[in-house]
């Protein structure tokens, strides 16, 4: 695991920092998944919400004041936000508080953009005390990280702003934020989802594609915020004006994800996933499945932390031939009971029922859902507390799958109540 390494007077720059996690956005790319509830907290890895990872990131980084600002379908995450991160304590400089979307005395409208989304918050934010630095996060991605070691570089470097970055392919690069650096990794030039995206130096086809976390001084990015919302053209967003902004007329330094990146025990890779579609989503999924998973969970260094629901062990029953509950390769979480039925390189959230007979291959079974006999789902994604009737068979006839699901161009059929309902 990356260990935070001592840096003189800045050794604990954590306890001066405020992390602002930005949390508002639907994720429409995931389809009925985000119909009632927003891309952040939806399920992720049997027992987590997406946003679990970038808020344990910042408590295990040392930061001791967290702001999540949220903005469409608020109440499943601000829930979740309440009973799973409630445990911040005044008395210990600690907060955590939850910033939704609201109408003012002077103004009534939502967040306009990533960068409106601080803005309107300002004076929330100015009352906390002891804070020098602010990094902004996005509240949609898997990845686990030290922002300890990012702030070390930013004061480090001097720079006006610090942008987190992930190298990326040519190709993929187009979707993201991109950047031009120099040999110093010092940012040239920052441009939105560029067709022809720059490369890095000394590198034909391998990009620096910004990850949507930044680090400010509080002051600095007060000032940028306040210049921005005085400009009538601007789309308040950070990627599109803020950071081009500071390009052109300051210093932008690029943090490489692989220094802060935190690797457990069997980690190859810098693990960072945007699970923006339900065949990413899927797949990053399965991954936690494998004999040595990408993304290691079991890390008790490196903990995500999130809301566990008070649920039983989870249980397999009956033991005959054809009706024998077992799992393989596969996440059984609590509450869960498998009768008599397989359950193969699959994931199953808290109090997932599989009735005898059935079969279950590639399947994300998100909590609550109820699945009956005779069943074979392969290739599934289903929604909170579906009721799967006797004798359903999907992953076998593309054709009728499209027409009663909807599915993905890899075959990974979403499965909903309503769905059901309408069989």
């Amino acid at each position: 695991m990356v260990q935070t390494k001592a840096f003189g007077s800045n050794r604990r720059l954590g306890e001066k920092t405020l992390a602002m996690v930005l949390a508002g956005g639907r994720g429409s790319r995931l389809k009925d998944l985000t119909e009632i509830r927003a891309k952040p907290a939806v399920y992720f890895g049997g027992k987590f919400r997406i946003i679990d990872f970038a808020l344990s990131n910042a408590m295990n980084s040392g930061i001791k004041r967290i702001a999540v600002a949220t903005q469409y379908k608020q109440h499943s995450l601000i829930r979740h936000l309440q009973r799973g991160w409630n445990f911040y304590r005044a008395e210990r400089n600690e907060s955590f508080d939850i910033m939704p979307a609201s109408q003012t005395m002077s103004d009534d409208r939502w967040y306009e953009g990533t960068a409106d989304a601080v803005y309107q918050n300002i004076p929330i934010i100015e009352s906390y005390e002891n804070v020098e630095y602010i990094v902004v996060l996005a509240g949609d991605h898997i990845y686990k990280m030290d922002y300890e070691l990012m702030l070390e570089e930013h004061v480090t470097s001097g720079a006006d702003v610090t942008v987190g970055c992930l190298e990326v392919s040519k190709k993929d690069a187009q979707a993201f934020g991109v950047m031009h650096v120099d040999e110093n990794d010092v940012i040239t030039d920052f441009l939105e989802k560029p067709s022809d995206p720059p490369t890095i130096p000394g590198m034909t086809d391998v990009c620096l594609a910004s990850m949507g976390i930044y680090v400010f001084t509080k002051e600095f990015l007060f000032q940028q915020l306040k210049r921005d919302a005085a400009d009538p053209e601007t789309d308040r967003d950070f990627g599109k004006n803020i950071i081009p902004y500071i390009v052109k007329h300051g210093k932008a330094q690029a943090h490489r994800f692989t220094k802060s990146c935190v690797r457990s025990a069997g980690e190859e890779e810098a693990y960072w996933r945007d699970v923006g579609t339900v065949d990413a989503y899927m797949e990053a999924n399965l991954d936690l499945c494998s004999l040595e998973p990408a993304l290691n969970l079991y890390d008790k260094d490196w903990p995500i932390w999130t809301y566990s629901e008070l649920a039983p062990s989870a249980k397999f029953i009956h033991d005959e031939v054809g009706r024998r509950g077992h799992a393989v390769n596969s996440l059984v979480s609590a509450g869960c009971i498998v009768s008599g039925a397989r359950v193969d390189q699959s994931l199953l959230f808290t109090s997932v029922n599989v009735h005898s007979y059935s079969t279950l291959k590639r399947a994300i079974v998100l909590p609550g859902v109820d699945i009956g006999e005779v069943t074979q789902l392969t290739n599934v994604v289903i929604d909170r507390g579906v009721k799967i009737p006797n004798g359903l068979a999907v992953g076998n006839d593309a054709e009728l799958d499209a027409k009663r699901f909807y599915r993905t161009e890899n075959g990974v059929c979403l499965i909903t109540q309503a769905m059901i309902d309408a069989l």
